[in-house]
């Protein structure tokens, strides 16, 4: 009798021990749906001829956040902030940006931490504050110079800087506009869909994804970024972000809002010289804003 108790004990024990660890590679999981970063050194603005400097940012908490600052070939008519993709680092998303200097803009880039050189590791309150350091920097940098500041986000960048400005009313005083390019809805939305796609987690799909905060929802966040301007961009043929985000965070935003239904792959907006000019006559147009 009493090795039966010891034995049912012993047997609780193990499924409660399985059952934390099965919690802990879930969440590990889902963390690793959102945020893929990497050290790699894919490019560096000398490639592109760029004028630039590097830039290292301490967070509240200590940690590092690394950085380019892009400079215009001419005097600079404002400044994009560019909130990257789940995946790499600055030195790979470059490639969506290098072109701006060249039209007059100067380009401040950050990886957010546990990306590139920026220290930690990355969550998503966390990579909240890194957005936030960087826009304190920048917009001490410029505030003499008195010239708009434009947030661009794509992908996962674009849903945080969602999140980021419809929170946050002294960051809306200080934007000209919000570009977005295919960026998700919502968090638990994107992770369920993507873990539909495979087998072994399709299963879980919707407890694993529950697991997700929600506190930062761009369903909710992006109603409250007007009456800043607003631009989404998305591509019917993204096979990463169905374009149905898009539409639905479009249709959810406050005024003025625009839509552009681009063309080509996950975030290869930038590569066509059409949608370029597209948003650099969004910027022209609502540069006075502030």
């Amino acid at each position: 009798m009493r090795s039966a108790l010891v034995f049912t004990i012993t047997f609780k024990r193990m499924r409660m021990t399985a059952t934390i660890i099965l919690i802990v590679m879930f969440l590990s999981a889902c963390t690793n749906l959102i945020f893929r970063p990497d050290n790699i050194s894919y490019t560096s603005p000398d490639q592109f001829g760029l004028n630039y400097e590097d830039i290292f940012i301490r967070t509240a908490g200590g940690y590092q956040i690394h950085g380019w600052l892009l400079k215009s070939s001419s005097p600079a008519k404002g400044t994009v902030y560019f909130l990257h993709g789940n995946a790499q680092n600055i030195s790979a998303h470059i490639h969506s940006v290098y072109w701006m200097p060249e039209q007059g803009y100067d380009v401040f880039m950050i990886d957010f931490r546990g990306y590139g050189l920026s220290t930690g590791k990355p969550t998503i309150p966390h990579v909240i504050d890194d957005i936030n350091t960087g826009f304190l920097w920048l917009t001490k940098k410029v505030k003499k110079q008195k010239k708009p500041i434009f947030l661009l986000g794509q992908s996962l960048g674009a849903s945080l800087c969602i999140c980021y400005v419809g929170g946050n009313e002294d960051v809306k005083k200080q934007l000209a506009g919000v570009i977005l390019d295919a960026g998700f809805s919502n968090f638990q939305t994107i992770a369920r869909e993507k873990l539909s796609q495979f087998w072994l987690t399709w299963p879980f799909q919707y407890p694993l994804s529950m697991l997700l905060t929600d506190k930062y929802n761009p369903e909710e966040s992006i109603q409250h970024i007007s009456p800043v301007p607003l631009l989404i961009m998305h591509s019917d043929e993204d096979k990463i972000v169905s374009s149905s985000h898009g539409k639905v965070l479009f249709k959810l935003a406050g005024s003025p809002k625009f839509y552009i239904q681009t063309e080509g792959n996950h975030i290869s907006t930038f590569r066509y010289k059409a949608y370029r000019n597209e948003m650099l006559n969004f910027m022209e147009r609502f540069s006075q804003y502030k």
